[in-house]
């Protein structure tokens, strides 16, 4: 079940979300609506870390990685000799292997960013303007399992 507590006020508003923390229930449970950004929401809620980074570190590991490997086996696989330079050239790699890390971390995050946010989320679409310029706590009630 889903709580809901609307308000006008900005300091009843504020006061409920304190009361609430206070009350026991933990803060990601807790949801808020506000018709413009109230910065002592970060401060009451205390969001967790953020995990994201993790995404996109190990996508710019795997581009490494592959740029390696891809460029490896192809200067391997077709060798092109000439005048007694070495077939494996990392200075060479390093090009691609840089592209490939940017690449793959740039798609890791965009899809931690997914991930994380959990988007698209259809099933509980919430339009901002059925609530106008009021603030808006939700309280997640439900189990969790």
């Amino acid at each position: 079940m889903i709580e809901e507590f609307v308000y006008d006020s900005r300091t009843d508003f504020i006061d409920k979300l304190k009361d609430l923390i206070s009350s026991g229930i933990e803060s990601k449970d807790i949801s808020v609506n506000t018709p413009y950004p109230v910065h002592e929401i970060e401060e009451i809620l205390q969001p967790p870390p953020d995990v994201l980074k993790y995404f996109t570190f190990s996508g710019a590991i795997t581009g490494l990685i592959a740029g390696f490997v891809f460029t490896v086996y192809t200067a391997l696989s077709w060798p092109l000799i000439t005048g007694g330079k070495p077939i494996v050239s990392i200075p060479a790699f390093l090009i691609i292997a840089f592209a490939l890390t940017i690449l793959f971390g740039a798609l890791a995050s965009f899809a931690g960013f997914l991930v994380l946010s959990k988007l698209p989320d259809l099933k509980n679409i919430f339009n901002p303007k059925d609530f106008g310029n009021q603030f808006v706590i939700f309280v997640d009630h439900r189990e969790q399992s």
